[in-house]
């Protein structure tokens, strides 16, 4: 049989090693091999539709993706599809239909994440405070879903506003420190 690709968003970032060593674990109950290949960097959707394509070009048996961007890697997954490469969506949505786009996503309900953070935040805050809400980056479908539901649930607490939003904080500890500096 041949391998399992699992493209994550990056490889560099802590979530994205923790989501390896679960993805290795897994590959190794299944007995099946397994090929973790990412982008560096969470922004840079260029590099991973080039991962996708070396691997369909290569005829992996499966393709689990995170994808970077919702919309700019549909057309390597489609191109997967169409030669028989089974892809699973994980972490972050990719705009089209389940079982005809792709096999099936598997994800957070990131929406819902939000408002239990933005809840929980309310709660802390007795009700009442200004709050600021960062972002990782502007293309990231999941914290744009997850802040979303956050500033849903903040609403339900009329002393508590937020005074920034729609902020994006960046990948790296040198960018978010960038950030705060110049906000």
């Amino acid at each position: 049989m041949n391998p399992i690709a699992v493209i994550p968003k990056s490889t560099t970032h802590l979530f994205w090693r923790a989501v390896e060593a679960g993805a290795r674990e897994g590959a190794k109950e299944a007995g099946v091999e397994m090929i973790w290949k990412g982008s560096l960097k969470e922004d840079d959707p260029a590099q991973q539709i080039q991962i996708v394509q070396e691997f369909v070009s290569e005829g992996v048996g499966g393709i689990v993706l995170a994808p970077i961007d919702e919309t700019a890697l549909r057309g390597p997954v489609a191109a997967a599809m169409q030669k028989g490469i089974s892809v699973v969506i994980m972490d972050s949505p990719l705009k089209g239909e389940p079982l005809k786009d792709f096999v099936c996503m598997v994800s957070t309900n990131n929406h819902r994440t939000g408002e239990m953070a933005g809840e929980q935040l309310g709660k802390l805050l007795h009700g009442k405070g200004t709050v600021a809400i960062l972002r990782f980056y502007k293309r990231c479908v999941s914290t744009g879903q997850r802040e979303a539901g956050c500033l849903e649930a903040i609403k339900k607490f009329p002393d508590m506003r937020v005074i920034l939003d729609d902020r994006y904080s960046g990948e790296t500890i040198s960018e978010a420190q960038s950030f705060s500096h110049s906000a």
